[in-house]
């Protein structure tokens, strides 16, 4: 069985965490008008940037979009309607429920994804530690690219280098991404778009249903 996945993600929820951000000044700055023009004029983008680079790490970010796909079957997905600590632990428990549902016993279902091995399976385990929701008894802990039950897109395709999904469907003659990247997934959740956000998540499982089919040369 096949199980294609994706997660969206976004920055750290807890409040005030980034005012506890601690970026210093770079030891060139000697003068103290050098340094207070600094934390006025640098410091502020480069604790933003920091802080967004948290919606990467499990431990820190929050889960607020998942969809899947079981081998040809239609794409399900599921939203958070808000950042919520209850909401995080629905989708969690919904979507694990639905992987036991279609676990048939047999073989270990192939988890399939792009950047899976190293960022959807190791967030989505952290986050159920967090929310104490039990995954299911295959569900790997801490993968790597090679194993049996994962297919990555992104490190079959190259393993040393990055590669996006878009710039793979791209070079792969396959339809793209739409307008909208992960980049785009905070600001939307800013302005309330929580189900469009969920609708592109959808939309890239079906991305990685191509790219897989066209890497094993299944169609």
């Amino acid at each position: 069985m096949n199980i294609f996945l994706d997660i969206e993600t976004i920055p750290c929820q807890h409040a005030g965490f980034k005012d506890t951000i601690e970026i210093k000044p770079p030891g060139t700055l000697k003068k103290a008008e050098s340094i207070a023009e600094w934390e006025r004029e640098t410091k502020p983008g480069l604790v933003e940037e920091a802080y967004l680079k948290t919606s990467f790490d499990g431990g820190l970010g929050q889960i607020c979009a998942v969809a899947w796909a079981i081998d040809s079957g239609d794409v399900e997905w599921l939203y958070t309607p808000n950042n919520s600590p209850e909401a995080v632990r629905e989708i969690l428990q919904d979507l694990f429920s639905e992987l036991i549902r279609a676990y048939d016993n047999s073989d270990r279902p192939v988890l399939i994804g792009h950047n899976i091995a190293s960022f959807d399976i190791p967030f989505l385990w952290k986050q159920a530690v967090i929310y104490n929701v039990k995954p299911p008894f295959w569900f790997p802990k801490n993968p790597k690219p090679w194993d049996s039950y994962i297919y990555d897109t992104m490190t079959q395709w190259d393993v040393k280098n990055f590669v996006s999904m878009d710039k793979l469907c791209k070079i792969l003659g396959l339809p793209g991404k739409e307008g909208i990247s992960g980049a785009d997934v905070w600001p939307m959740i800013q302005e309330g778009k929580w189900e469009e956000v969920g609708v592109y998540c959808a939309r890239d499982v079906e991305r990685t249903r191509r790219l897989y089919k066209r890497m094993t040369f299944g169609g």
